[in-house]
């Protein structure tokens, strides 16, 4: 059975950092897509990052030069590492997992329960 576990969410000023992990399991992690997407109030979910399997990384404009992907096989957990955040940056983030498909992340296969991100003023 997968299951993607996310943390590291909470509150945090503008200009400031967070680190979201994803711990991975129920799969062969190795062989897997991953990535990151998020979803605000009222908004369209929006994927933010993505890692293929062979470590491959991509990113929107909108958080390119903000957001690091990365994975830890031997940990099967997924990071994403979050700096210079902005009011917009709030939403609530999901960590996903697809065998195939590589983008968006938003329609992978398996995808964690969420956590929030606040950014405040």
């Amino acid at each position: 059975q997968v299951e993607l576990v996310e943390s590291g969410g909470g509150s945090v000023q503008a200009g400031g950092s967070l680190r979201l992990s994803c711990a991975a399991s129920g799969y062969n992690f190795s062989r897997y897509n991953m990535g990151w997407f998020r979803q605000a109030p009222g908004q369209e979910r929006e994927g933010v990052a993505l890692i293929g399997k062979h470590g491959y990384t991509s990113y929107p404009d909108s958080v390119k030069g903000r957001f690091t992907i990365s994975k830890d096989g031997a940990k099967n957990t997924l990071y994403l590492q979050m700096n210079s955040l902005k009011l917009e940056d709030t939403a609530m983030y999901y960590c996903a997992a697809d065998s195939t498909l590589l983008w968006p992340p938003n329609q992978f296969t398996y995808v964690g329960q969420g956590i929030l991100v606040t950014v405040s003023s």
